[in-house]
């Protein structure tokens, strides 16, 4: 994936990120936070970055860029399912530059997401979504997902993850 991805929708194209692409990719994070109310939550650096992403390589990332503009990106890594017996793939964040919603690119990167998981054989994509983001559940609903109402996320950091260690 060195080079660019050609798409179903003309001028959009696809590509992976480099270590180059560290502030480009928390631009991208403080425009998601921003859309989601959630800046202050943000303290990645393009140096926390670029070590796990490109050093570490525990997560990947895919660039939108239409007419040679990066407009959107997708954050993703591999997760693994029991019951499947498969890896899967996480999508973290998908976010698409507010001026240039609406013209196809979420659709586009979610396809590739999933023509990216059957070629690697995973069993599944999946990612959360919060409660109050209509838009977003309407579209995700479109493409072919449902809500896994049955079951709540949970999460440790901060201070109780550094208490729940202590207890090992």
């Amino acid at each position: 994936m060195d080079s660019l991805i050609k798409t179903k929708v003309e001028n959009f194209n696809l590509r992976l990120a480099e270590e180059k692409d560290a502030a480009l990719i928390l631009e991208f994070i403080n425009g998601l936070a921003h859309y989601e109310n959630l800046t202050d939550e943000v303290v990645a650096t393009e140096e926390i970055l670029k070590e796990f992403l490109f050093e570490k390589k525990m997560a990947e990332v895919i660039i939108g860029e239409y007419n040679g503009e990066a407009v959107a990106f997708a954050l993703f890594f591999h997760n693994f399912s029991t019951f499947l017996g498969r890896p899967g793939i996480y999508l973290e964040d998908l976010y698409i530059k507010p001026e240039m919603r609406g013209k196809g690119f979420g659709k586009v990167i979610l396809s590739f997401l999933g023509k990216l998981a059957i070629e690697r054989k995973c069993g599944r994509v999946e990612w959360s979504c919060l409660d109050w983001n209509e838009p977003s559940i309407k579209f995700y609903k479109q493409m072919g997902a449902v809500p896994m109402e049955e079951w709540t996320v949970y999460r440790v950091t901060g201070k109780d993850l550094s208490c729940l260690a202590s207890e090992f």
